[in-house]
Formats: structure tokens, C-alpha cells, sequence
């Protein structure tokens, strides 16, 4: 089963919920992974099982990149606050780079997760 990275940074977690929400049916046949917060908030309000390690500031950033390293994610949708410095930038720029080094889709705001989740219907 393929599976879906889901993060939001703490602005952008009500932006998440809706995204879940919205696109449910189609999340709800994928394995899906998330941070500490987003996984519990997602379970908890929509009720879609998820797997969630820890909160990205204490390492979560980095468990997700290391299983988009070792190619067991397929997707990941990183709602990320642009205007709020995060004191784990570097570790949310490896999180990026590494999505890019293994050519794994990333999708940074609504509009591009709204398109790559559309994707998956096809």
C-alpha cells in the first residue's frame, strides 16, 4: 500500500484538517503518516487512522524524511507556515531536499496538495 506524509506546521493545522476533510475518500485508501499533532489532530476530528511519530521540532521531520530515504512514503503534503520562523528550519530544509533527492512529490500549500491528491484519482 503506498503510503502519504502529512505536515502542518501549527498556523497551518486547521488548513490541514479542511484539506483531510475535503479530500477524505481518496486518503482514506492510502497508508498515511504524519507528525505528532497533525496525526492526533487528524484521527481525532476525522477519525482516518495514522500513524504519527513525533512532533517535528523534537525529530518527526526527520522520521518522515528517513522513510521517504528509504523510498516508504510515496507523497508528501507539508502545509508549512512560511511567514513564521520555525526553530527547526534545518531540519525542515533536509525534509525538502531530501523529497527532491528522491524524487518524492511534494506539495507545500493547499493549492499543489489539492492537485497532486487529484492526482491519485486518475
Amino acid at each position: 500500500m503506498q503510503t502519504i506524509a502529512l505536515i502542518a506546521h501549527d498556523r497551518m493545522k486547521e488548513q490541514m484538517l479542511e484539506f483531510v476533510e475535503h479530500h477524505k475518500d481518496i486518503l482514506s485508501k492510502y497508508h498515511l503518516v504524519a507528525t505528532a499533532t497533525t496525526g492526533r489532530l487528524i484521527k481525532e476530528k476525522i477519525g482516518l487512522e495514522i500513524t504519527a511519530y513525533m512532533s517535528g521540532p523534537l525529530g518527526g521531520d526527520q522520521q518522515i524524511g528517513a522513510l521517504v530515504a528509504t523510498e516508504k512514503v510515496n507523497l508528501v503534503i507539508f502545509l508549512r507556515d512560511p511567514l513564521t520562523a520555525q526553530p527547526h528550519e534545518p531540519d525542515i530544509t533536509a525534509l525538502l531536499r531530501i523529497c527532491d533527492v528522491h524524487n518524492i512529490p511534494l506539495a507545500t500549500n493547499r493549492k499543489s496538495a489539492h492537485i497532486l491528491v487529484k492526482s491519485l484519482q486518475a
